[in-house]
C-alpha cells in the first residue's frame, strides 16, 4: 500500500506522484503537509474514494500532457478529483466527462460598487430582503425568464450576450467575462430535448447546494497595484454570485455518460476507472460531447449575467445605485474543458485543458485576458465558506509553466453534505453567523447545514498553500456581510 514516502516534494507546496504502473505521466501536488498527510491517511486506510488514487488514475489517461495535477482545494471527485487538472493534446488526447463533471462552468462573477461597508450597514437588512425575494434560489427554482425551444438555443449557442440582447445588462459586460461570455462551436443539436426541458425556466435562478449570492467587503488588500487595475479597494462592498448551468449542465452530463461508455469499448481504451469514461478528442463522440459541453458553459454564463441584472436593479430600487456603478469585475468558471496553447518543455502545444473544481488562472500577458487586466493577469476569484473568507487572486508566470494557469476554485469540502448534515445543525449554523454579524438568507436549513463553514478546509491554508507554491498570488481578502442561499 502506497505510503507518504512515494511523494517527493520538489520545492514550497509542490509534490510529485512518480510514475509507476499505468501512469502514463507522474503526478504534480501543490498543498501544505497538512493536506498531503491526509490525502496519503486516506489512502492507507482505504477509503471509498481516494483523492491521490484518482490522480494516479487521471495520470493514465490517453494522451494526457506533463503530469496529472492537483491543487490544495483537493478532495475526492467523479473520476476527477476536484481541484484537479488534466491537459491532453488534441491529436491523442480524450475529452473526458469526469474531468468537467455535471453543473458544468459553475462559476461566480465579482461585481464591485462604490460603496464602502459604512456606508452600506445602514440598509444592509434591506438589501439582503430585497435579493432573497428577487432571485429565484433553491432545488427546482424558477426564474422569471421564460423561453421558447428557438430562443434557448439562441442562448446555448451565444450565452451572456442573449441576456443582454434581451435588456438584461450592459454590452461592457462581455469584456470582463471568461471567453466574452460565449464559447465558440456551441451546437444545440447536442443537447438532449430532456436537458432543454429541465431548463426553460431555470435561467435566472441562483439553485441551491454550494450555490450562494453574498454582499462581501474587501476586508484587506493586499497586493495595491493589482487590485487598483482591477478596481478593487479597502472597505469597498462587492458582491459574487456563485452558480452554474444549472439541471441543464447535469442532464448534459448524464447524457453523455453512456456515450462515452460507448466510446471507450469502441476505441479499444484500457482506461483505469470506470468513471473516467471518454472519447478520442477529435472523435464524432468526443466533438458532440464538447459542442453540448460548450452549450452548457454558455448556459452558466447567461445564468449569471441574469443574475446579474437582477441585482442591479435591487441596487437600484434600494440604494439608488445606478446600474453603471454595479460593475463586473470579472466572471469566471471552474468546471470545463478548453482548448488552449501552452508551453511545453519549451514547445508551444494545443492541448484540451479540463479544469474539475479549478479555474483557468492566466498570467501577464495572455490575449484571452480583458485589456485592461492583461499586464497583471485576470482575477481569479475563490470562494470560501458563508462563515469566513474569500479571495481575489491573480495569476502567474509560475502558474502558466506549472500548472497550465489554472488556479483553486475555493476552500475545498473538508467533509461530504451528508456527513455535514450529521454534524451540524442549520438553526446552529445560522446562529453563528449572526454572533459574528453576517446575515443570512435561505431557503433550506439542511442546506445550510451542509454548506457550514466547518464542512469546507480553511481557506486561509488553501490561499497560503497556493501562494507558496507562486501558482497564483493573492491581491484582496473579502469577508461576507449577508449571504443568500438556496
Amino acid at each position: 500500500m502506497p505510503t507518504q514516502n512515494d511523494l517527493i516534494p520538489i520545492g514550497d507546496g509542490e509534490w510529485m506522484v512518480p510514475q509507476q504502473g499505468a501512469m502514463k505521466v507522474p503526478g504534480a501536488l501543490f498543498a501544505d503537509r497538512d493536506t498531503i498527510d491526509q490525502l496519503t491517511l486516506d489512502e492507507d486506510n482505504q477509503v471509498q474514494w481516494s483523492a491521490l488514487q484518482q490522480v494516479r488514475n487521471v495520470a493514465g489517461l490517453p494522451g494526457i500532457v506533463k503530469a496529472a495535477i492537483a491543487l490544495p482545494d483537493i478532495h475526492p471527485g467523479y473520476g476527477f478529483p476536484i481541484g484537479g487538472i488534466g491537459a491532453f493534446d488534441v491529436k491523442e488526447g480524450v475529452v473526458v466527462v469526469g474531468g468537467i463533471g455535471f453543473d458544468i462552468n459553475c462559476g461566480v462573477r465579482l461585481m464591485s460598487t462604490p460603496l464602502t461597508r459604512l456606508e452600506i450597514e445602514p440598509s444592509l437588512e434591506s438589501i439582503g430582503e430585497s435579493l432573497f425575494r428577487t432571485i429565484p434560489a433553491g432545488l427546482g427554482a424558477e426564474g422569471n425568464l421564460r423561453l421558447s425551444v428557438l430562443e434557448l438555443n439562441d442562448l446555448l449557442r451565444t450565452g451572456a450576450e442573449y441576456i443582454i440582447s434581451r435588456g438584461h445588462g450592459v454590452a461592457g459586460d462581455l469584456e470582463f467575462i471568461e471567453e466574452g461570455g460565449c464559447m465558440p462551436h456551441a451546437d444545440p443539436e447536442t443537447v438532449s430535448d430532456r436537458a432543454k426541458q429541465r431548463q426553460f425556466r431555470q435561467v435566472g435562478t441562483l439553485g441551491s447546494g454550494n450555490h450562494y449570492l453574498e454582499i462581501q467587503v474587501v476586508e484587506k488588500v493586499l497586493d495595491s497595484e493589482s487590485a487598483e487595475v482591477y478596481g478593487l479597494f479597502q472597505d469597498q462592498v462587492v458582491l459574487s454570485i456563485h452558480t452554474g448551468s444549472r439541471a441543464l449542465g447535469h442532464q448534459i452530463g448524464q447524457d453523455y455518460l453512456k456515450e462515452m461508455a460507448q466510446a471507450v469499448a469502441k476505441y479499444e481504451f484500457d482506461i483505469p476507472e470506470r468513471e473516467l469514461v471518454c472519447a478520442p478528442i477529435e472523435s464524432e463522440e468526443g466533438r458532440r460531447y464538447l459542442a453540448a459541453v460548450a452549450c452548457g458553459t454558455n448556459c452558466a454564463f447567461a445564468n449569471r449575467q441574469m443574475i446579474a441584472h437582477l441585482v442591479r436593479e435591487s441596487m437600484q430600487n434600494v440604494l439608488g445605485i445606478s446600474s453603471s456603478k454595479v460593475r463586473t469585475v470579472y466572471d469566471i468558471g471552474h468546471n470545463n474543458a478548453k482548448f488552449e496553447t501552452h508551453s511545453v518543455d519549451g514547445i508551444e502545444r494545443e492541448l484540451l485543458v479540463h479544469r474539475k473544481g479549478s479555474t483557468r488562472a492566466f498570467g501577464p500577458g495572455r490575449h484571452e485576458s480583458p485589456t485592461t487586466y492583461r499586464n497583471v493577469g485576470h482575477p481569479v476569484i475563490v470562494g470560501g465558506t458563508m462563515g469566513t473568507a474569500s479571495y481575489v487572486l491573480r495569476g502567474t508566470e509560475v502558474g502558466m509553466e506549472k500548472t497550465f494557469g489554472s488556479g483553486i476554485h475555493g476552500a475545498g469540502r473538508a467533509l461530504s453534505r451528508k456527513k455535514a448534515a450529521k454534524k451540524f445543525w442549520g438553526e446552529t449554523v445560522a446562529s453563528d453567523l449572526s454572533s459574528r454579524g453576517i446575515k443570512l438568507w435561505a431557503h433550506s436549513l439542511r442546506g445550510v447545514a451542509e454548506e457550514a463553514p466547518g464542512a469546507y478546509k480553511d481557506i486561509e491554508k488553501v490561499v497560503s498553500a497556493s501562494a507558496a507554491s507562486g501558482i497564483t498570488l493573492p491581491v484582496v481578502r473579502l469577508r461576507p456581510l449577508a449571504v443568500i442561499k438556496g
